[in-house]
């Protein structure tokens, strides 16, 4: 075959756009097209495969193999080369294709006669669409300027895949992004919602990937990256970065001015693309390589150069952050990730909350729970599976989304939705009532919060008090430090809200997953055990007394509760202390109102601390056991990582027998104590905390009507009764003879 010349892949590619715009369903268009790629290119076989599902793909067109194979023959993802393609996404060009490892014959097809193959896949961005193969009967491999020229052709298939051109109704091949998809996702927020999807950062959609003026496309993608070039510099000369992000913007720069990647996006418009397009190609590649590179710090730039490429693609269409859409009824943001501030803006506005990225402890999921709103973190692909205005249904308990369900599936989740609002109904009428065991135990019930927002469900939830609020949120959402003045103002008005109910006040708990944007943050190996909560606090003197003293100006002759997180010894304890009586001894001396009672207390997020001496437990005013960061240390499994942090169960007896040995040290020294996290808000953990001993629990507001509903129908000595027996009988976790137990009581 002679070698191809610019100009003959601009024709092909007028050609194809030409078929494309004709009328005729997406099936007639798939025929027309393989015809015509077989015909300019010169081979006896042109098929087209797309993905029917997330696994499998089907022959929907062919020019050369048997007509009677279309829509007949698929295979799974990795499966013989067309599989292979589509699973790495990378050509595969043979001169002998049998002889190949993992070839898998077609009767069907009669492909059996030709002996060369070459398969480029058809993706976009990073999305799997199918795959583009060309056969031919002579033994031969195809040339460079021949897979380029296929790969110039997959690259419009791609954006007329995307646009819908190839549906059908009378063969059931429906668009991508009008299919039922159901994705997999980890809980970040518990709780179920129905709505329609706003995307915070919207697909850029090209619409053009054809041009007939190479000329003015080069133009055009010169003067685009003139003006990215400006913006980055621009970005960089920013006096508030930090060095990370300097770091990522001289990555950006250096992308932005590599002229290899100009050059090869300048020959794909050569080829006959347009310059949206073009980058959409280069993008792609970029994807492609980022799946098969195991290095982190290569995929990290691969990450940037894809950003960088969205912000081109911006540039060339117009398509900036703001659309022009509004946002629907009922919306549910998704997004790849988004910081807490941005969440905030959005408000209560939002019923749900799903991210591509993201853990149990990013900020997105610490405001999710503030909001009430449920979240289902690390849901793969779900930036590029929907769109603005999709029917979606997110299930935050089980961490699934419904993207575009069917009506069945709809149906179901319906019903879960009504069956909670109707539980939510039968917990309002225990609002005002005592969590009082049938035995006669009474348990107090308090809520955490860290925002504003928060406060009014102290009232609606029927919580004693807020066991926990949050002070870092107000530091998280801001890009610099907050004054003394606006915290006192903050904290003045929770006390205002909470109308004489306990609130207590954890000091700030940065560091491990949670980095202030304007600290330099610190490059340690292992966060969540390093410079963290209270280490900053008294490394950073400055910041603790600046917010102790916004504590006792807001209480202005209330009672003020104080607690410090992740301490972990009788020493940091003391310190700590004495920062907060330092500056209430400096406060009265200039004259202001002293609060009417000081409590301080700590948080109890280490094993170390259980075993800290007397000393400890006759000091403080009060424990709270951080039930997240303890169970995480004593399992010495990361709450962050989804590999382990489902592996290890509350309800296992050793953990158990160690917060056992906690109530015993706490009431051996009157300690006062309670039980923080999660698994507060969980009914069977709940009932085994009680059962324990422990007598105050704090969880989100949601929670407290099932605890307490729980609560009130148990008898807490059986239910201790039923723990000791597991532990005797040897068994590893109480849970199944609680459930068990639960089950008799119920029936």
């Amino acid at each position: 075959m002679p070698e191809r010349t610019e100009s003959e892949s601009r024709k092909l590619l007028r050609r194809l756009r030409d078929t494309l715009a004709t009328t005729g369903g997406g099936q007639d268009r798939l025929d027309r097209i393989t015809h015509l790629i077989a015909d300019s290119i010169g081979t006896e076989v042109c098929s087209i495969y797309l993905f029917r599902d997330a696994e499998t793909l089907e022959l929907c067109a062919t020019e050369g193999l048997k007509p009677e194979a279309v829509h007949k023959t698929k295979m799974k993802l990795g499966e013989g080369l067309v599989g292979r393609v589509a699973r790495t996404n990378a050509a595969v060009n043979t001169a002998d294709a049998p002889s190949e490892k993992g070839f898998r014959y077609m009767p069907e097809t009669g492909e059996e006669i030709y002996s060369s193959f070459l398969g480029v896949p058809i993706q976009r961005v990073g999305e799997k669409l199918g795959v583009l193969v060309v056969q031919s009967k002579t033994a031969r491999q195809y040339s460079d300027d021949e897979v380029y020229a296929l790969e110039v052709v997959a690259m419009v298939l791609a954006e007329m895949t995307e646009l819908g051109a190839f549906t059908s109704d009378e063969d059931g091949m429906r668009a991508l992004h009008r299919q039922p998809v159901l994705l997999r996702g980890g809980t970040g927020q518990e709780g179920a919602a129905e709505g329609h999807v706003w995307l915070h950062e919207p697909r850029v959609v090209v619409t053009n990937p054809v041009a007939d003026d190479p000329l003015t496309e080069i133009d055009r993608i010169r003067e685009a990256v003139g003006q990215l070039r400006v913006s980055v510099d621009d970005l960089l000369s920013a006096e508030s970065l930090d060095k990370d992000q300097k770091q990522v913007l001289e990555a950006y720069r250096m992308f932005a001015n590599s002229r290899g990647w100009l050059r090869r996006m300048e020959e794909d418009i050569q080829s006959g693309l347009s310059a949206e397009a073009a980058v959409e190609k280069e993008q792609s590649a970029a994807r492609a390589r980022m799946d098969q590179v195991p290095d982190a710090y290569l995929r990290e730039r691969l990450n940037d150069l894809d950003d960088l490429s969205n912000r081109l693609l911006r540039i060339l269409t117009g398509q900036g952050q703001d659309t022009g859409a509004e946002m629907p009824e009922n919306p549910v943001l998704v997004a790849r990730n988004i910081g807490p501030a941005e969440l905030l803006d959005y408000g209560r506005k939002l019923r749900g909350v799903v991210l591509e990225e993201g853990s149990v402890g990013s900020h997105a999921a610490i405001v999710a729970r503030a909001l009430a709103i449920p979240l289902v973190i690390n849901a793969t692909r779900i930036t590029s599976e929907a769109l603005n205005g999709d029917h979606i249904m997110v299930d935050g308990d089980q961490g699934i989304v419904h993207l575009r369900p069917e009506d069945a599936v709809a149906s179901a989740f319906r019903d879960k939705i009504a069956m909670q609002a109707e539980a939510q109904t039968r917990y309002a009428s225990l609002r005002d009532l005592p969590a009082t065991a049938t035995c006669g135990t009474t348990i107090a019930l308090h809520m955490n919060a860290g925002l504003m927002a928060d406060l009014p469900s102290l009232v609606g939830s029927g919580a004693e008090g807020v066991g926990l609020f949050r002070t870092e949120l107000q530091f998280l959402i801001r890009n610099k430090m907050p004054r003394r003045a606006e915290l006192a103002t903050l904290y003045a008005r929770v006390m205002d809200a909470a109308k004489g109910k306990r609130v207590a006040f954890r000091t700030l708990d940065i560091g491990s997953d949670k980095v202030l944007p304007y600290m330099k943050p610190n490059d340690e190996p292992n966060p969540a055990m390093g410079w963290r909560a209270i280490r900053v606090g008294l490394d950073k003197p400055g910041v603790l007394r600046m917010q102790v003293q916004a504590l006792l100006r807001a209480a202005n002759g209330r009672p003020l509760t104080v607690m410090f997180p992740f301490i972990t010894e009788l020493g940091e304890f003391q310190q700590a202390r004495s920062h907060v009586l330092r500056e209430i001894h400096r406060e009265k001396s200039l004259g202001h109102i002293m609060p009417e009672s000081v409590e301080i207390g700590a948080m109890m997020e280490t094993p170390s601390l259980a075993f800290a001496p007397k000393a400890f437990f006759e000091l403080t005013d009060f424990v709270s056991i951080g039930g997240n960061d303890l169970k995480q240390f004593f399992f010495a499994a990361d709450r962050e990582n989804e590999r382990v942090r489902r592996r290890y169960d509350t309800l296992n007896l050793s953990f158990l027998s160690f917060l056992e040995q906690i109530i015993k040290r706490c009431a051996e020294f009157d300690t006062p104590l309670s039980f923080c996290g999660e698994d507060a808000g969980r009914p069977i953990e709940a009932l085994a905390l009680a059962a324990l001993g422990l007598r105050s629990l704090s969880m989100r507001p949601a929670s407290v009507g099932p605890v307490k509903a729980l609560l009130r129908r148990v008898n807490l000595q059986e239910a201790r009764a039923v723990i000791e027996g597991a532990r005797d009988r040897g068994e590893e976790s109480a849970r199944p003879a609680l459930m068990e137990w639960l089950s008799r009581q119920q029936g």
